[in-house]
């Protein structure tokens, strides 16, 4: 030990951390840890920009580890640099309740900035971080006035480079020249099921170089060419970097390195020892960290703060100077919607004809984006469709940063990848749409976000059989039950635009996870209000649209979307017959199950078993609401390809069936 140098005692001491974490839990990735290690401390300690006593420092540098199975090469970083994850829970790894999860969580760990595992994700995150800090940076920053600087580093590892949505990503990245990526690729030629050569053999940096990015190839385990690496991604900024770092996986292990063994099981105790002694650790104690490399890497906590308090004196400065810029400024990093936002949402009179859904989101879009300066977005190639254009702006683009639509293009993962590091890093209130039938496409991330609490906005149009003639391989069936499926996604089917503008309020209040806001391609009636339920009960996910004059109707009808309409022309016709019927509009289910007990009662009254559910998808999940003996007008088959109103016909989803239906409900339930 006595011949081991400061900055090799440091490195070693993140390896045997990662290493004893994997051992103790009897389960993890320790390889990329004890490969990576070089370069993850160089970067640590030389480079990030970070405060860890408070990871949330809007100025920061962000750090993603995407290769998320190797976390405990993360939280030993985090622990040696003073944030607050105490040593004992690195040794609850992959533990109950533990802050050290085998993947990364954001929201967990303090200084984990999203949640990783899934690869490619964390990819795509960073760049839309890094969309993020350019937007920023070009709305506020003035001369002289830098209040918004900082870099997006990563490390990612051969699967994140392998999987799709870092292509999209990537492309995306490089085609907007976003200089402040640079991202650490752990070259190590292994996978799970041995060499990368049993499946992946292209030059990887002449992909990149293709996707006009800055490629740089070094020995990973040469600390000073990581560095000088760095410094001249840094002074490259018109392109995102990649630096193709060589490394050994499981570096020092006699028996395991180099290997597919090392990368996602333990080594055991006798290669734990053999790898300990090839590092010169003579320590026997597990979880060792030697003094001179705590009190090193704790350096971390006073430059931090002085780096932070830097910052607070410019900002100080720049309120002094643009006090309205800076409260602007200091309400975007709140995340706080400002007060007043919703003045300008629009109330749309009533219409027979009415407006698609998509195109009353189209206009609630444009009527508040002056109120919210940060809100930006746009769509997967489709905004003519999706309605996602704000009018005015500008196009966010390399040599715009300020613009405020987004040209996602036909990249419907990655879009959705970076919203969410759009979100997750701050200041920005992003949106982004595409044909709900894409949704597929987008799922992963979407999943990210709902795990991760993530506040974005999705715009799903053409959402149904109603689209027409595309036919079923652009009708969506299934989606909605699928999406519905996803703990924490708030899915909401506005009925009509006045329901679409109070979804949209919806969206963005709500701060603890992502919301699809569901949408017509066809024209929806727009309902009288001064005769109906106010659309404003949306936010209940669920209300009585129109009643009847007795204490408790003869049968429910139950609707979302385009299939309201259905319900409420039934209400009229029922009535003739002398049959009270309640319509529920139930745009959504998740903002129903939200409400008080004794609300549910009072739209859905037990008493009434006659119900009849009606949505254009599959028939999944109604039968809660039905109970045993309602009915549900669903789609348990694929669309059809004609005018969208001869499909509704053909399928059942007209007044006259909707009627016919009801009343064999309420025979039914009488027996």
């Amino acid at each position: 030990m006595s011949n081991m140098t400061l900055d090799e005692l440091c490195v070693n001491t993140i390896r045997t951390l990662a290493i004893d974490g994997v051992q103790k839990a009897n389960s993890g990735h320790p390889g990329m840890p004890m490969g990576m290690a070089d370069a993850a401390y160089v970067l640590w300690t030389q480079f990030l920009r970070h405060n860890p006593k408070n990871p949330d420092w809007f100025n920061r540098d962000r750090f993603i580890l995407s290769a998320g199975h190797g976390s405990m090469l993360l939280y030993s970083l985090l622990h040696l640099t003073g944030y607050d994850l105490p040593l004992d829970q690195l040794k609850q790894f992959r533990q109950w309740n533990s802050l050290t999860p085998g993947h990364p969580e954001h929201g967990l760990t303090p200084g984990v900035e999203t949640t990783t595992g899934p690869l490619g994700q964390g990819f795509a995150n960073g760049v839309g971080m890094a969309i993020a800090e350019a937007f920023m940076a070009a709305t506020f920053n003035r001369k002289g006035h830098q209040i918004v600087d900082h870099y997006i580093y990563a490390i990612v590892s051969d699967g994140d480079l392998m999987e799709g949505i870092s292509h999209e990503a990537a492309s995306m990245a490089g085609h907007m020249k976003l200089g402040k990526i640079i991202y650490l690729y752990d070259d190590n030629h292994i996978s799970i099921d041995g060499s990368t050569d049993l499946a992946f053999t292209e030059d990887r940096m002449k992909r990149f170089e293709a996707y006009h990015w800055h490629t740089q190839q070094i020995d990973g385990h040469d600390r000073a060419a990581v560095a000088e690496a760095i410094k001249a991604a840094q002074a490259v900024t018109d392109k995102p970097s990649i630096i193709a770092c060589r490394t050994t996986i499981g570096f020092g292990s006699p028996h395991k390195a180099n290997t597919g063994e090392v990368h996602g099981s333990p080594l055991g105790e006798e290669e734990v020892k053999l790898t300990k002694a090839v590092y010169g650790w003579d320590f026997e104690e597990t979880f060792y960290i030697p003094a001179e490399a705590l009190a090193h890497f704790r350096k971390a906590v006073d430059t931090g703060s002085e780096w932070e308090a830097e910052w607070k004196k410019a900002l100080q400065a720049y309120e002094g100077a643009l006090p309205q810029e800076a409260q602007t400024f200091r309400e975007a990093m709140s995340g706080e919607l400002p007060e007043g936002w919703d003045d300008d949402l629009p109330v749309f009179p009533a219409d027979a004809k009415g407006m698609a859904t998509r195109a009353a989101s189209g206009k609630t879009l444009n009527a508040i984006v002056s109120a919210l300066p940060t809100l930006i977005g746009g769509s997967a190639d489709l905004a003519p469709s999706n309605n996602t254009m704000l009018k005015g702006y500008d196009a966010f683009d390399s040599s715009h940063n300020a613009g405020r639509n987004f040209h996602f293009g036909v990249r419907e993962h990655a879009m959705v990848g970076v919203l969410n590091g759009m979100a997750l890093h701050g200041g920005v209130i992003p949106y982004g749409g595409t044909f709900l039938i894409f949704s597929d496409y987008c799922r992963p991330s979407i999943r990210l976000a709902a795990l991760s609490h993530i506040p974005i906005t999705l715009i799903f149009t053409h959402d149904s059989i109603g689209l027409g003639e595309d036919g079923p391989t652009h009708q969506p069936v299934e989606h909605l039950a699928a999406l519905r499926a996803m703990p924490n996604l708030t899915i909401i089917r506005p009925a009509d635009a006045n329901e679409t503008a109070q979804a949209w309020k919806v969206a963005l209040e709500k701060r603890d996870g992502p919301v699809a806001l569901i949408l017509t391609r066809q024209n929806l009636p727009v309902y009288d209000r001064s005769r109906m339920g106010d659309a404003a009960n949306l936010s209940k996910g669920a209300y009585v649209l129109l009643d009847t004059d007795r204490i408790y109707p003869d049968v429910l009808l139950i609707a979302t979307g385009s299939e309201v309409q259905f319900a409420v022309e039934a209400h009229a016709k029922l009535a003739e017959q002398g049959i009270g019927a309640h319509v529920i509009s139930m745009p959504s289910w998740e903002l129903f199950e939200e409400q008080p007990d004794e609300y549910k009662e009072f739209v859905l009254p037990s008493s009434v078993k006659a119900r009849v559910a009606i949505e254009a998808g599959v028939s999944m999940g109604w039968q809660k609401y039905v109970g045993p003996q309602g009915t549900i007008i669903g789609l348990d088959r694929f669309g059809a390809s004609a005018p969208y109103k001869e499909i509704y016909e053909h399928l059942g989803f007209t007044t006259d069936n909707v009627v016919l239906r009801a009343l064999e409900t309420i025979d039914k339930s009488k027996k």
